[in-house]
């Protein structure tokens, strides 16, 4: 089990501090040169991805999309693989209630250098927005910002991963020993089919660089994110006349009401767990007693064995029934897990404080669990590896419909702090667990 580093958003804060006063001396001037040259091709990368939609159940654009990351990291040198989930090369999927059949494919890339190190990069290529949404918001640059569907969640983190691997290879840098890059397409439905790749993948690893949008409000990287799971009480009755028989019936409502509050003071404030009732359905008409009645909880945790704990509680609970002749049925999926930081991680984030500090950026970083989520927490399960989320672009209004952009001014820095992140730990500046 990863260790929880209390005093690291202190530290971590600390050193954010020290770089907002800093002057922009110390920086490798030919790598920020370099990133400088990007910025057009990276527009033009972006232009293209947000192009293709790629909902998270539109296996075709998905598909598509998919080919287009393939080609341009193997014109970049990379050993690539097209994976789809289930197949033999990927086999495992896990299942949902909202699964979809196919699930969109995985893009795997692999550089081997002359190192010992290893360094993998991961980002996702699907989106929440529904097919024929582009038509009313196509790519877009205005002033400082560039607008598109799905721009800052994550397509954008594609771009940072190949335009900075497009700055090593001007570089001719191949110190590491290999450079790994997983995106998936399935992310924003909890990662169903590319979850055990990562989860494997990242445990073969030293470092996870993850490629998630900063922030408009709070530039920062996170050692540590939410875990998801969600909750169905699912109450099975009788209908009949609610005139003329009800007596006959046996009330499904009345039941899933009785469930719900007895399971509405399961989070604990002093762990950060949280189980919150979202949605409810019952009955069919006013006249008719309920026969079925379902209601479902959404659940954050912040500590893997959390996880359990909140199923036992849960358990416990659903046996307590108001209605003894309704059946009571408990669904628990554990949809992600959380991410929890640990030593590598946090000895990579200040070196990458250190770095962004070369260009006279602050860069805050620090394990503070908001409410989301990412894919970085399937790398970090192991917990073998340092995991860091955030290195994309900042931006603003994820998961809007007319809102989602990103900051044309964090291309260079983000450029420049990945690349060199990747160099510093090729050549074992940043510290071992």
């Amino acid at each position: 089990m990863p260790t929880r580093f209390v005093p690291a958003a202190l530290l971590l804060a600390c050193l954010s501090i020290a770089a907002s006063g800093a002057l922009a001396q110390g920086a490798d001037a030919r790598i920020a040169q370099l990133a400088a040259r990007q910025r057009q091709p990276f527009l033009d990368s972006l232009s293209q991805f947000v192009g293709i939609e790629s909902g998270s159940r539109d296996y075709e654009g998905l598909s598509r999309l998919a080919a287009l990351i393939a080609d341009k990291l193997a014109a970049l040198g990379g050993e690539v693989q097209i994976l789809q989930p289930g197949s033999p090369a990927s086999p495992d999927v896990y299942r949902m209630e909202d699964t979809p059949e196919k699930i969109g494919p995985m893009v795997r890339a692999t550089f081997r250098g002359t190192g010992s190190k290893k360094i993998m990069l991961i980002a996702h290529m699907d989106t929440v927005y529904l097919k024929g949404m582009l038509a009313r918001q196509p790519f877009r640059v205005d002033g400082d910002k560039a607008y598109g569907l799905g721009i800052a969640d994550d397509k954008q983190g594609i771009a940072v991963i190949l335009h900075a691997l497009a700055v090593l290879q001007a570089l001719d840098f191949k110190e590491y020993g290999q450079l790994t890059v997983l995106i998936n397409g399935d992310e924003e439905i909890s990662s169903p089919g590319s979850r055990a790749m990562i989860t494997k993948l990242a445990s073969e690893h030293d470092f996870v660089l993850s490629h998630e949008g900063a922030s408009l409000t709070d530039d920062k990287l996170s050692l540590a994110t939410a875990g998801i799971a969600s909750a169905t009480i699912h109450v099975k009755g009788r209908a009949s006349h609610a005139g003329a028989a009800p007596e006959r019936g046996v009330n499904a409502l009345y039941e899933l009401a009785h469930q719900v509050l007895n399971a509405r003071d399961l989070s604990d404030p002093a762990t950060g767990m949280k189980l919150n009732w979202t949605v409810a359905q019952a009955g069919t008409n006013r006249n008719v007693i309920p026969a079925d009645a379902t209601a479902t909880a959404d659940a954050r945790v912040t500590r893997v064995a959390d996880f359990d704990r909140l199923e036992r509680l849960l358990q416990q609970r659903t046996r307590l029934q108001l209605v003894p002749e309704a059946k009571v049925e408990l669904t628990y999926e554990r949809r992600r897990p959380p991410l929890e930081s640990n030593a590598a991680g946090l000895a990579l984030a200040r070196r990458s404080q250190q770095i962004y500090a070369e260009l006279g950026r602050p860069l805050g970083a620090d394990d503070r669990v908001a409410g989301g989520g990412t894919d970085a927490a399937f790398a970090g399960l192991s917990g073998k590896p340092g995991v860091v989320e955030r290195y994309g672009l900042v931006g603003f209004g994820a998961h809007s419909s007319d809102a989602e952009y990103v900051v044309l001014d964090s291309i260079e820095p983000r450029l420049y702090l990945v690349v060199r992140t990747v160099m510093d730990i090729a050549r074992g500046k940043v510290g071992a667990r």
